[in-house]
C-alpha cells in the first residue's frame, strides 16, 4: 500500500532534522511519497502568514502529516502555528510517549510513560484580552458583575474553557489507547480541589468514562502532587491523561526523566487526521550547524508509521534508534556523558548510523 504524507520541514533546525527523519523512513522500505509544504517564521515574507492555507489543505487531503519544529515568539508576534494547526484540524489528542532507552543519561533505571493531553481547550484555547483594551474592560466588568469578584483594572485576561464533550472525548481516547497498546493503568491529572467547576468537570467526566473500561485500572492525581510523584517513583505510572496546560508541563517533566526533549516524540490525533512532531523547539541558534539530535523527530516518525499500519517498519526503525543510542558511538553531543566529548557526531552522522542499523535489520 502506498501512503502520501504531508511534510512540513519547519524552521530553525527543522529542515535538518526533517531531512534526517525522511531518510530514515525511506530506508525502512515503506512505500510512501511526500508532499512538502512550508510554514513558520521563515515563510512569513513569502506568504504574509506563518501558516498558509495550502498547508491545511495538504494535511486535510493526505490525512497524515509530520512536521519539524516551528518557532513560537514569546510575549509578542504571531500566535503558535502548532496551536493553530491543532485547532483548525481538531487534533484533539496530543500523545507524548516518554520511554527510557538504554544508553541515555538519566537518574532512573526504567521509565515507560505515555502522556495524553487534551489539545483544544483550557488556557491554551487562545481566548485572551490585552491589558487596558476596551474588550478587557468589558470582560472585567462582566466578571465582577456575575462572580462578585474584584479584578484589578490593569489585568490581562485568559479564559479557561473546559467542556464535558471535549473531556469525554479525550478520556475515552486515553482508555482506548491504553487498551490497544496494552497499558494497564490510566491516571487522570487535574486541580479539581481548587478549580472546582472546570477541572472538577474534567475529573467528574473521567470517573464516569472509567466505569466503561473495567479491564484498565483508573486513578486520579492533583497536578502538583503528580509532578512530585513522577520525580520520586515514575515506575508506578503508565498512561496519564490531562487537560491542555497540565499536559504540556507534565509531558516535559516526563521527557526530563528519559533524557530530555531530544528523545521525546509527539503525535496530535483527530478523528481522521494525525500530525506528528518532536516535542522540542526550533533552536534557531543551531540552524545549519549539523549538531542537533534527530532522535525525537525520528521517533515521531515511528509513531506515524504505526498509525498508518506499517508496524513492522516502525518496530525496525525504533530498534535501530535504540541500538545506536545504546552503542553510544555515533550519537550527538547531548547524548554523551561529557557534552564536550570530541567523539560526538553531527545530525547527519547519527542519522547515517541509524540507517546502517536499519539496513542490517532488513537483510
Amino acid at each position: 500500500m502506498s501512503h502520501r504524507i504531508t511534510l512540513i520541514p519547519g524552521d530553525g533546525i527543522g529542515p535538518e532534522i526533517s531531512d534526517a527523519m525522511r531518510r530514515c523512513v525511506e530506508a525502512t522500505g515503506v512505500n510512501l511519497s511526500w508532499e512538502v509544504v512550508e510554514a513558520g517564521a521563515d515563510v512569513i515574507k513569502k506568504y504574509k502568514t506563518p501558516l498558509p492555507g495550502s498547508v491545511i489543505d495538504s494535511i486535510r487531503k493526505n490525512r497524515t502529516a509530520i512536521k519539524g519544529p516551528i518557532v513560537t515568539p514569546v510575549g509578542s508576534g504571531f500566535r503558535s502555528v502548532n496551536v493553530q494547526l491543532r485547532k483548525e484540524l481538531d487534533l484533539f489528542a496530543c500523545v507524548r510517549p516518554c520511554k527510557l532507552y538504554k544508553g541515555v543519561r538519566s537518574k532512573y533505571d526504567r521509565v515507560d510513560l505515555v502522556v495524553v493531553r487534551e489539545n483544544t481547550e483550557d488556557l491554551y484555547a487562545g481566548i485572551e484580552f490585552e491589558k487596558g483594551t476596551e474588550d478587557a474592560k468589558k470582560v472585567i466588568a462582566s466578571i465582577e458583575k456575575y462572580s462578585k469578584s474584584s479584578i484589578k483594572k490593569d489585568s490581562a485576561l485568559s479564559i479557561k474553557p473546559i467542556s464535558e464533550s471535549a473531556s469525554k472525548r479525550i478520556v475515552e481516547f486515553a482508555f482506548l489507547y491504553a487498551r490497544e497498546n496494552k497499558r494497564k493503568k490510566v491516571t487522570a491529572v487535574h486541580k479539581a480541589n481548587i478549580m472546582k467547576y472546570t477541572d472538577g468537570l474534567f475529573l467528574e467526566v473521567a470517573r464516569e468514562v472509567a466505569k466503561k473500561f473495567n479491564d484498565i485500572e483508573f486513578e486520579d492525581r492533583i497536578v502538583d502532587n503528580m509532578c512530585m510523584q513522577l520525580v520520586q517513583k515514575p515506575e508506578i505510572y503508565d498512561l496519564i491523561v490531562t487537560p491542555n496546560l497540565y499536559g504540556d508541563i507534565v509531558s516535559d517533566l516526563c521527557a526530563g526523566l528519559v533524557g530530555g526533549l531530544g528523545v521525546a516524540p509527539g503525535a496530535n490525533i483527530g478523528k481522521d487526521i494525525a500530525l506528528f512532531e518532536p516535542t522540542h523547539g526550533s533552536a534557531p541558534k543551531y540552524k545549519g550547524e549539523n549538531k542537533v539530535n534527530p532522535t525525537a523527530i525520528i521517533l515521531s516518525a515511528v509513531l506515524m508509521l504505526r498509525h498508518i499500519g506499517e508496524k513492522p517498519a516502525a518496530d525496525r526503525l525504533e530498534k535501530a534508534v535504540e541500538n545506536v543510542i545504546e552503542e553510544g558511538k555515533f550519537v550527538t553531543y547531548d547524548m554523551k556523558e561529557d557534552r564536550f566529548d570530541p567523539t560526538a557526531v553531527g545530525t547527519k552522522e547519527m542519522t547515517d548510523a541509524i540507517i546502517r542499523k536499519l539496513k542490517l535489520r532488513r537483510t
